[in-house]
């Protein structure tokens, strides 16, 4: 299983993943022609993909979603709730290329495995995914208000996963957000931040090598050497050697991250 973080942060999100057999995207938060030129840069091509799954019907999640499936006729997945809330700017999506699906729902797509996870953000039924082919597993959760219990039971042990560390904390505060909107972020309902986000890898993670990606990080509030340096931090405090027990990745919102292998981990 190869991937690659086409996109990350509130101007768009999208995630590219490919098997033997199969190609897809979760999410497609970039115009059409931004996704096509994207995965074109990491060797895919659009008219490829066997399906784009939805995370939620926010705007920086599902930009291009109508765009690419009406273009080259590519079957798309979400929940009832996400497909009844999708902004009138995707444009209408063919009967026959929507696929409903219950949340928590495990789906096979020939060598790939897809479950629905559910998580809390202020969307109609906001979800994460885990993806298994074989042995390998990567999961990919952003846009939550904080990590359950049950979210970080299912990612636990992935080989690669996907998290968000939105914002550092004081820099929200001291920012320039009208104060609902900083609120809204600090919420249960809202974005994790670098501290949270740590926390919750120091249970997530067994120290077995897994590759974790720092995602969706805010322009306004945050700073990739910032939310290194925090979740580096929290998890050296915690006994995780930085480098040989996990492998800490950057996102990025204006270029795809390198198309790489998941490396599969060894359970402990």
């Amino acid at each position: 299983m190869k991937f690659s973080v086409l996109a990350s942060g509130s101007s768009g999100n999208s995630l590219f993943v490919e098997t033997d057999r199969r190609r897809i995207l979760i999410d497609a938060g970039l115009s059409g022609k931004q996704l096509a030129g994207r995965m074109e840069s990491v060797g895919a091509d659009p008219s490829t993909l066997s399906a784009i799954f939805v995370t939620h019907e926010h705007i920086d999640h599902v930009r291009g979603l109508g765009v690419l499936a009406r273009r080259h006729r590519i079957p798309v997945y979400m929940n009832e709730a996400t497909w009844k809330a999708l902004p009138s700017a995707v444009g209408e999506i063919p009967g026959e290329l929507v696929h409903l699906f219950e949340t928590g729902t495990t789906l096979e797509l020939d060598d790939l495995v897809v479950e629905s996870i559910p998580i809390s953000h202020d969307a109609a039924e906001p979800v994460g995914y885990h993806l298994r082919h074989g042995r390998e597993t990567l999961a990919i959760v952003t846009d939550l208000g904080y990590a359950s219990r049950r979210v970080i039971d299912r990612v636990r042990g992935v080989d690669t996963l996907i998290w968000e560390t939105n914002h550092d904390t004081e820099m929200l505060r001291m920012g320039t957000y009208p104060w609902n909107v900083k609120r809204r972020i600090l919420g249960d309902l809202g974005h994790l931040s670098n501290e949270d986000a740590g926390e919750a890898l120091a249970e997530i993670l067994q120290g077995i090598g897994e590759q974790v990606y720092l995602a969706h990080l805010s322009k306004e509030n945050n700073m990739t050497e910032l939310a290194h340096l925090t979740v580096r931090n929290i998890l050296e405090d915690a006994g995780f050697h930085i480098g040989r027990d996990v492998e800490l990745c950057a996102t990025h919102d204006d270029r795809p991250t390198p198309l790489r292998e998941v490396r599969q981990t060894v359970r402990k």
